[in-house]
């Protein structure tokens, strides 16, 4: 071990680490390590406090490194690195141990097990740390266009933040028009506005904004690059529409003979053409032809859009073009789905016709809807007298999505509204938990409770419409136990509404790989950190927001937009930016040009070249994943900041018996191992 000045320095963290874990006698043991000058410990190593102690102790004692035992890195790392460089130390000889989540929350009842355990992972830390280099951090200079994915209110919101500021948005989206799911309800809770009263005025400004390049039909097919500089390749596909030439006149759609439901828009509750724009106000104005259900593409025949078409703007030869564009930074805000409540079947929708899922409910209040906002029974015509909403279709239940949806409560409560207002029917809503949680929601909830809508707290067991009581006929019968009494109640209703939850995109761990980050176990994009950076991801420069993330309601999904494109404008206002230099490198002279790297690198950073019959990496692609390093049969690639002597060091640090002090033990005192 070279000569080295360790200052250790473990942390308390209120209860969450000295709850359980023995700090004092951590940091009086460290200070017999080798290489340690000094250990102390601290109620908060992360206040200013905390840092200054570090500061001082590098000034004062000429440390050569730092080691601070507390929480995880992915919180405060960045934290005691600055306070290392501010007293002029190297930022990268500095190693923190993660004793909160390794050892103080995994052993919350053992004491004597969390501390010895800790001290393992401090001699470890201490064993790095005298073996890491200085190292110096790259410079990415941030190129100014950004990329959005995905055009509904998060991603519409982003978009205008960033290009209101001055700066270019490429606002790419799958569908033909903006506007997401916003763009299908009629109200928003709890204020009941206009849903296309609010969202059509920034569609239009998006379409006519000289900052953005709005790309709807559109997906993105390859991600190259990191932070400042990356590489998009864009597939527009083909309108089979001229936009050039046309002016969204509708005489094309108009004489269209080919009708078929409208799956998407209308949920199945409507009808469009085969040529068709997917609503009134959509942006951009202009159509698309549906090939499948195309006449021509289908039989070879009619082309009746073409020969109304007054600008001639329809052309069935027009192909997908591929569109390459350069971005400094990138935000997904690519939504979710709705739960498919037919995987539920005791609920009986697509079964029972009268069982509407929400989303359906929507497009029937919607007075641009199918029903020109009449609340009807399947029939189209005749008005319910009694509906069942029912909630967490879908969500809260460990069968299918144990989260919660978080906007259920609330729209259930603006459907019960809408029935009482157009109807004047009864409205039972069957519930789990009521969730109102955020500005005017619960009086929202009071001011149902004063309509007179029936609020029955017990899951619903099934729905059925085999009624055996007279005077029920054609009724559905909601079977569910009334928790609040300890009774089982059947209540027969006209229609039974369905509050389906939310789910990740069906392609979200896809789109997750492509773009280099992250989806959690139900499959929403993981950010940086839950609570001190939750717009940012893992891979520097992709930003997310709004429901990709997780569940959220409309304002929330417009403050994170707003929030991600704030964090965009502080980079593109820098000019450039500061990245990890842990990088992979290739020693050539004894590379075997096997070519494993090449095909194991998910990031397509190492290049082989022909000439030299070598492979090398490069630096500005390369992410230090480490995936090279373990794939090389020859033992030629090297991570910078955890070579072979670093990660070895830490093992053996590891290994160090807490107990004796000196003697190099597995843990937990298994047979002794010889030290190297």
């Amino acid at each position: 071990m070279k000569d080295t000045r360790i200052g250790v320095y473990v942390c308390h963290c209120g209860h969450n680490i000295a709850g359980t874990v023995d700090v004092e006698s951590v940091a009086e043991w460290a200070a017999g390590l080798p290489g340690v000058a000094v250990s102390r410990d601290y109620k908060f190593m992360c206040s200013s406090l905390g840092q200054e102690l570090v500061e001082k102790d590098i000034q004062e004692l000429g440390l050569t490194g730092v080691v601070v035992a507390s929480c995880s890195p992915h919180m405060h790392e960045p934290t005691f690195r600055k306070a290392c460089e501010r007293a002029g130390l190297n930022a990268y000889l500095f190693e923190m141990a993660n004793i909160r989540e390794h050892a103080s929350w995994v052993h919350p009842n053992d004491i004597e097990r969390a501390t010895e355990k800790s001290k393992a992972l401090v001699a470890a830390a201490v064993s790095r740390v005298a073996e890491l280099e200085p190292l110096e951090p790259l410079v990415a200079e941030i190129k100014e266009p950004t990329l959005i994915v995905g055009g509904g209110i998060a991603g519409i919101s982003a978009a205008l933040e960033i290009a209101d500021a001055g700066h270019h948005v490429y606002l790419v989206e799958r569908e033909p028009s903006i506007g997401g799911h916003m763009a299908q309800f009629d109200k928003t809770f709890p204020t009941l506005d206009c849903s296309a009263c609010i969202l059509t005025p920034k569609m239009f400004d998006v379409g006519n904004h000289p900052n953005i390049t709005m790309m709807t039909y559109s997906e993105v097919e390859q991600v190259d690059g990191f932070i400042g500089n990356f590489t998009v390749r864009i597939r527009q596909k083909a309108r089979k529409v001229n936009t050039d030439l046309c002016t969204g006149c509708g005489d094309c759609w108009a004489k269209c003979p080919a009708k078929v439901i409208d799956t998407v828009f209308e949920a199945g509750l409507g009808y469009r053409t085969a040529i068709y724009r997917p609503f009134p106000q959509a942006v951009p104005k202009y159509p698309v032809i549906d090939m499948e259900s195309c006449i021509y593409f289908q039989k070879g025949t009619c082309r009746a859009c073409e020969k109304v078409c007054p600008t001639g703007a329809i052309d069935f030869e027009q192909e997908d073009e591929t569109v390459v564009v350069n971005v400094g930074n990138i935000i997904l805000a690519t939504g979710v789905e709705i739960f498919d409540a037919r995987r539920i079947s005791q609920y009986g929708y697509g079964r029972l016709p009268n069982v509407f899922s929400n989303l359906e409910f929507e497009r029937l209040t919607n007075a641009a809807g199918p029903t020109g906002g009449e609340v009807v029974l399947r029939d189209g015509v005749t008005r319910p007298e009694s509906v069942a909403i029912i909630h967490c279709v879908g969500s809260r239940d460990k069968n299918y999505n144990e989260y919660c949806s978080a906007v259920c409560c609330m729209a259930a409560l603006k459907f019960s509204h809408l029935v009482i207002e157009r109807t004047g029917a009864e409205v039972y809503s069957f519930y789990i938990d009521i969730r109102t949680p955020m500005k005017n929601y619960e009086e929202f909830y009071h001011r149902l409770l004063e309509e007179g809508v029936h609020f029955v707290r017990g899951r619903v067991a099934e729905v059925t419409d085999s009624a055996r009581t007279p005077g029920e006929e054609g009724k559905l019968i909601v079977q569910v136990e009334d928790t609040l009494i300890g009774k089982q109640r059947r209540v027969p209703v006209d229609m039974v509404i369905l509050m389906n939850g939310l789910e990740p995109q069906s392609d979200a761990k896809e789109v997750a790989n492509q773009f280099g980050i992250g989806c959690s176990e139900a499959g929403f994009y993981i950010e940086r950190h839950p609570k001190l950076d939750p717009v940012a991801t893992m891979t520097d420069g992709v930003f997310i927001a709004g429901a990709c993330q997780g569940p959220k309601d409309i304002p929330a999904s417009v403050a994170q937009g707003a929030a991600a494109a704030a964090r965009v404008l502080n980079l593109i206002g820098r000019g450039e930016v500061e990245i990890e230099p842990i990088r992979a490198s290739i020693d050539e002279e004894r590379c075997s040009g096997c070519r494993i790297c090449n095909n194991m690198c998910p990031y397509n950073a190492i290049d082989y070249i022909e000439d030299l019959g070598v492979s090398r990496v490069n630096p500005a692609l390369c992410k230090g994943c480490g995936t090279c390093v373990a794939a090389c049969p020859s033992q030629v690639i090297s991570g910078q900041h955890y070579t072979f002597d670093q990660l070895m060091s830490q093992i053996e640090g590891i290994l160090y018996d807490v107990r004796e002090g000196g003697e190099r033990v597995t843990y937990a005192g298994a047979e002794p191992v010889e030290a190297k």
